[in-house]
C-alpha cells in the first residue's frame, strides 16, 4: 500500500478528500495516480489487491471488504472519499461505491457495468469479487479463440455479453446506490467495450432519476492518461486501441470533470 499525503491541510480532524485508487488487471498499486491526486490536495491510496501476500495469485473472488477497509480508513481523516478504479479495477471502484455508505462519488475508467468472470489457473470461471464471503453474481465467458495478434478481448465480452441476458441481469451492478459518478471510456477500447458500459451505467441511472457524468472519446482506447501522468506501456500482452494523443486528450476531459466534482465547481453552461 501507498499513502500520499497533500500538500496543504486545515489541520482539522476531517478535512478535504480522501481518494482511493485501484488499479485495473495487473492489480499493482497504483502509485502515479495516488500521487496525482495528492498534489492536487487528496489524501490518496493505492492498494495491491491481488498478487501479494494473503492474497488470490489472480483476479478472482478477491474480497470487496479489503476496499471497503481503505475507504473507512480515509473516512476517519476527510470530509469526503472518493474512489477511482481502471477497468477491473473500475469494476471494483463501482461496487464499493454501491455497497458502501462512506463513498462519496467514484470515478470509473474503463468501466464495466456489471460483474465479470475471474478464471482460475485451472480454467474454471467464479465471479471476479466476493462480499461478506460469497462470490457475486458473474457473466461467464463463452469458447472463444481470439483471431488476432496481439489478442484484442472485446469481441469475447460483447458474445459472452449477447449470449446470457439472465446473468446480465443477475450481474449488474447497482450503481443507482452511488452518490456521484463519473465514468470515463474511449470507443477505440480493444480490450472490452468500455463505451458501451459507461453508456449503460448512466441509462441505469438514469432510469433512477440520477445525473452520471459521462466523458468519451471516440479515438481513445482503454486507458485514459490524466494530466501529468506518464503512459503506462507495461502489462499483459493486448491490443489495448487508441493512441497516446487521443488517450491524454480522453484523460484531460476526465481531469476536468474530477476537479470539478473535488472542487465543487458548477457545470460549465452548454
Amino acid at each position: 500500500m501507498v499513502r500520499f499525503h497533500p500538500d496543504r491541510r486545515t489541520g482539522r480532524e476531517h478535512d478535504g478528500w480522501g481518494v482511493l485508487t485501484v488499479a485495473g488487471s495487473s492489480g499493482r498499486v497504483d502509485t502515479g495516480r495516488a500521487r496525482l491526486f495528492a498534489r492536487h490536495g487528496a489524501l490518496a491510496e493505492s492498494i495491491r489487491w491481488f498478487g501479494g501476500p494473503g492474497q488470490n495469485p489472480g483476479p478472482w473472488e478477491i474480497p470487496l471488504e479489503q476496499f471497503r477497509t481503505r475507504v473507512a480508513a480515509l473516512r476517519r481523516e476527510c470530509d469526503r472519499v472518493l474512489v477511482a478504479g481502471t477497468s477491473f479495477g473500475a469494476e471494483a471502484a463501482l461496487l464499493t461505491g454501491a455497497h458502501t455508505a462512506g463513498v462519496d462519488a467514484v470515478v470509473a475508467f474503463a468501466p464495466s457495468d456489471v460483474v465479470w468472470a475471474g478464471v482460475r489457473p485451472d480454467g474454471t470461471q467464479t465471479s471476479h469479487w466476493t462480499r461478506a464471503g460469497h462470490p457475486l453474481p458473474f457473466v461467464p465467458f463463452v469458447p472463444w479463440t481470439p483471431p488476432d495478434d496481439p489478442p484484442s478481448y472485446r469481441r469475447l465480452y460483447e458474445l459472452s455479453r449477447s449470449a446470457d441476458p439472465e446473468a446480465v441481469a443477475a450481474a449488474a451492478i447497482p450503481v443507482e446506490r452511488i452518490r456521484a459518478l463519473i465514468v470515463v471510456a474511449g470507443r477505440d477500447d480493444r480490450v472490452w467495450p468500455s463505451a458501451t458500459h459507461a453508456e449503460a451505467i448512466a441509462d441505469r441511472r438514469r432510469r433512477h432519476g440520477l445525473p452520471t457524468t459521462v466523458v468519451l472519446d471516440p479515438g481513445a482506447g482503454h486507458r485514459a492518461v490524466l494530466p501529468g501522468e506518464p503512459r503506462v506501456t507495461a502489462g499483459a500482452r493486448m491490443a489495448r486501441g487508441g493512441s497516446e494523443a487521443a488517450d491524454r486528450r480522453l484523460g484531460a476531459a476526465a481531469w476536468d470533470q474530477i476537479r470539478r466534482l473535488m472542487t465543487g465547481a458548477p457545470e460549465p453552461e452548454q
